[in-house]
């Protein structure tokens, strides 16, 4: 398991210890745990804090969630490009990928990549110089935070 620290230069943010159904978490201790357990493996692994930001998996949330959030400290995010790249099993090609992630490239945009997809990692350095080539340009989650 290779574990992206702040140290390498990446934010790392939570995504939940569970991966469930946020929106159908309604109590502040239920949600906490979710967001605690991973803090402390998180800070476990590798002596470092997690970023203050959320993702809630599959987008799925509730007003209550984006409330407990934030009364923990955490800015949520959400994405506004995805494609179906999580399945290992059903890896789309690396011209599909490219194809799908450059036409959908927006200004502004938030982009899901998952880590497990072999051919994201595969086209990685190409896309980021395409998207370069396009005009973008790429900015910390920070950037985005009051």
């Amino acid at each position: 398991m290779y574990v992206l620290t702040r140290a390498d230069g990446h934010t790392v943010g939570n995504h939940t210890y569970h991966h469930p159904d946020m929106s159908k978490i309604s109590g502040m201790s239920a949600f906490r745990k979710e967001m605690d357990d991973v803090a402390s493996l998180f800070k476990e692994v590798t002596g470092t804090e997690l970023a203050m930001y959320y993702r809630p998996p599959q987008g799925k949330y509730s007003t209550e969630n984006l409330q407990m959030a934030k009364e923990l400290g955490y800015s949520t995010f959400f994405w506004s490009l995805a494609y179906v790249d999580w399945n290992q099993d059903s890896q789309p090609s690396h011209e599909e990928a490219f194809a799908k992630l450059t036409s959908r490239i927006h200004p502004g945009a938030i982009v899901l990549l998952h880590s497990t997809s072999r051919t994201n990692g595969e086209i990685m350095d190409e896309l980021l110089t395409k998207w370069e080539e396009m005009g973008y340009t790429f900015r910390p989650l920070a950037d985005l935070v009051d």
